[in-house]
């Protein structure tokens, strides 16, 4: 039966414009990329748009950096970015900014409909300023001592020690950021989105099936409790769209981010011919999906069908959040050269080892997704290179040598054959799904079933024989047509390899025909379809991203009051310096993590039963919840303060503090011994 041709615009969550993409932006895009070329492979019209998050005060400072605009800055890495995904072999219809005329009208007109239906407040705001930097400071740029616990330099939202949440202005001792000025308080008018207005029309959103169901879960926690206003306005200085009727008011980055959705698609619209209108006014019968990470799932399921309720346009048909990417089972380390810029990669390994690897991987969940340098060497070897290309490379030989490429006449295995084609339904749906890693392992015994049949018939031995030349033939070119169906269900994850397979096939891999077969047809000289995965290429492609590795800034380090600010000197004073007798009362060991877990109403901390040799096990609360996945520490090495006093929370006694560097709350990397360290050992 024919299946309806369906109307579909999907997007990948916005790059921000503010650095390279590394892999975990291409472990959505292909995400995204594989269900997009599936979808058109069956036949339907599928567009697929994106474009870079250029606005906010993280660019605008950047560019003050480098003695550039902001403009100038965007526009480098829109190139960068978009030449990375192109080398990705990410099919983007669209891949625009959403510093835009069309992403500022729509903004504007967003904003106005929100107006005119009584969903925007006014009212004024007391913030923290910079009175150095003459800017108004999100608490990210803002540092101190935790309220709570007294730990120093913590953000000024939360303490990653204890879990505490505070406003910045109950810090102590609090410093900006980008100055190390002392912060004053400042009064100024902001807007705001009325979120609590849509908290029915949310409940009745977000049970409609729209999400995933752990995604559903998590957002019912907002609107089964008092759902606050959105403030989305900024202070000048500032880079983005200004307000209407406003001269020194923004619109926060993250109301026209999605919004950039729109602006992208209207740019491709005015270009192909494609009705803008079909896909955003409500009632229509096309369908519009949003692939993101699970990190921003607050804004695109709450914040964002909300605003296109309140403007009267449509709201997404799905939101398909993915986990975050690990490497080797930690989260991404410059230092270990694990967060591997997208470039860096494509310097050294094919790309399309990648796409496999995190299709083997990816369900439909929001669960991470670790990249296993080992197992990805080893997989993508053995799947791809081992099993699929080894059935053409195989088949390939006698066809030439013995027949001129010329495949049979007839099929002397239609059983087997017509097997293969009937794993394409549930090929297809593991697909549709997002079930990847499905899709994969269906394909996988398929190939296996392939190499099975070649190794039965043995036509290395029946070449040997003149009179077996007939049955030589048949074998392998079943062996072809095996293949060639194998290519038809992997194109959508490895379409380069897919086109040179289809070059040698002389033969469409279209899907609609997967069930047909090459009888009686030339074929072209074979050439190799891919390289194994060296592993040496592996280290070397890890070392560039650890000799890549930059110090940071030094005019985003905090200082403290004590400090002069910056381009004045920063000579240490004696009072400053740490005695050598007081650093010694501090008793480092090297702990194992036996057990880690979430702990029940924290939002930052993680429980962790430590051993720590001869002195005991302890319990530990770590403010490491964001950056690590509990089952992956298990096991690990760390250190730990051992002689800390217990401190008594509300979850229970912490006997003990682990170390960990980083900056906010996901660039967090705990501190791990060499191999050959043991429980217990001291710190020296």
């Amino acid at each position: 039966m024919t299946q309806a041709k369906r109307r579909i615009l999907v997007t990948s969550a916005l790059p921000y414009a503010n650095g390279p993409l590394h892999l975990g932006h291409i472990l959505e895009q292909v995400q995204t990329d594989i269900w997009v070329r599936f979808q058109r492979a069956r036949g339907h019209e599928c567009h697929y748009i994106c474009a870079d998050d250029a606005h906010g005060t993280a660019i605008m400072l950047s560019a003050e950096r480098q003695g550039i605009t902001p403009e100038q800055q965007i526009e480098a890495i829109h190139k960068d970015h978009l030449s990375a995904s192109n080398d990705f072999a990410i099919s983007f219809d669209n891949f625009y900014s959403t510093h835009s005329d069309e992403t500022r009208h729509w903004s504007e007109t967003i904003y106005q409909r929100l107006q005119a239906a009584g969903a925007i407040s006014e009212r004024e705001i007391t913030q923290a300023y910079d009175p150095e930097k003459g800017l108004f400071l999100a608490d990210r740029f803002i540092k101190g001592s935790c309220p709570k616990c007294k730990t120093p330099d913590q953000y000024g939202d939360n303490c990653e020690a204890c879990g505490a949440t505070y406003s910045p202005t109950e810090l102590i001792d609090p410093v900006s950021a980008l100055s190390g000025a002392t912060p004053v308080e400042r009064e100024s008018r902001h807007f705001f989105f009325r979120l609590p207005m849509f908290a029915e029309m949310l409940r009745e959103w977000i049970a409609s099936g729209t999400l995933q169901d752990a995604v559903a879960n998590k957002l019912r926690e907002w609107t089964d409790g008092e759902l606050q206003e959105w403030d989305i306005s900024r202070d000048a200085p500032y880079f983005g769209f200004t307000i209407p009727g406003e001269t020194d008011k923004y619109f926060y980055v993250w109301l026209d981010a999605p919004i950039g959705y729109m602006g992208s698609f209207q740019n491709y619209c005015e270009r192909s011919g494609v009705e803008f209108d079909d896909f955003w006014q409500p009632g229509g019968n096309t369908e519009l999906y949003h692939f993101v990470g699970k990190d921003i799932i607050n804004f695109h399921g709450l914040f964002w069908p909300a605003m296109l309720h309140s403007a009267e346009l449509r709201t997404p048909t799905g939101v398909f959040a993915h986990g975050f990417l690990t490497v080797d089972g930690t989260k991404m380390s410059k230092s270990r050269g694990t967060f591997i810029n997208a470039r860096h990669y494509l310097d050294h390994l094919d790309s399309e080892y990648l796409r496999y690897y995190f299709a083997a991987k990816l369900g439909s969940g929001v669960d991470d997704i670790d990249l296993n340098l080992e197992d990805f060497v080893q997989r993508v070897n053995s799947d791809v290179v081992g099993k699929v290309v080894n059935i053409a490379s195989r088949c390939a030989g006698f066809l030439r040598k013995g027949f001129d490429n010329q495949m049979s006449a007839s099929c002397s295995e239609p059983e087997l054959l017509e097997s293969f084609s009937n794993a394409g339904v549930d090929i297809a749906q593991a697909y549709e799904d997002r079930e990847f890693s499905k899709a994969i392992r269906l394909i996988m015994e398929l190939a296996d079933k392939a190499n099975q049949y070649i190794d039965q018939h043995k036509p290395w031995v029946m070449a040997k024989d003149p009179k077996q030349a007939a049955e030589v033939q048949a074998v392998c070119s079943t062996g072809i047509n095996c293949f060639r169906m194998l290519m038809i269900y992997l194109q959508p994850v490895l379409p380069q390899m897919a086109e040179r397979a289809a070059n040698y096939l002389r033969c469409s891999l279209d899907w609609g025909q997967s069930s047909s077969l090459l009888l009686d047809h030339e074929l072209a000289t074979f050439e190799p379809l891919m390289q194994r995965v060296d592993p040496k290429l592996v280290a070397k492609m890890v070392e560039s991203n650890r000799d890549e590795a930059p110090a940071p800034p030094t005019d985003n380090k905090p200082v403290s009051k004590k400090t002069k600010a910056p381009g004045k000197s920063q000579q240490t004073s004696d009072s400053e310096y740490l005695d050598i007798r007081d650093f010694q009362k501090v008793d480092l060991r090297i702990a194992r993590i036996d057990a880690a877990e979430a702990v029940e109403g924290a939002d930052k901390l993680l429980a962790l039963s430590l051993d720590v040799g001869e002195l005991g096990k302890r319990q530990v609360f770590s403010g490491i919840k964001a950056a690590y996945d509990p089952a992956t520490l298990v096991g690990r090495l760390t250190v730990v303060v051992a002689n800390l006093a217990p401190r008594k929370m509300r979850f229970g006694v912490s006997e003990g503090m682990v170390l960990a560097a980083g900056e906010g709350d996901t660039e967090i990397y705990l501190l791990a011994p060499d191999s050959g360290a043991t429980p217990g050992m001291r710190v020296t």
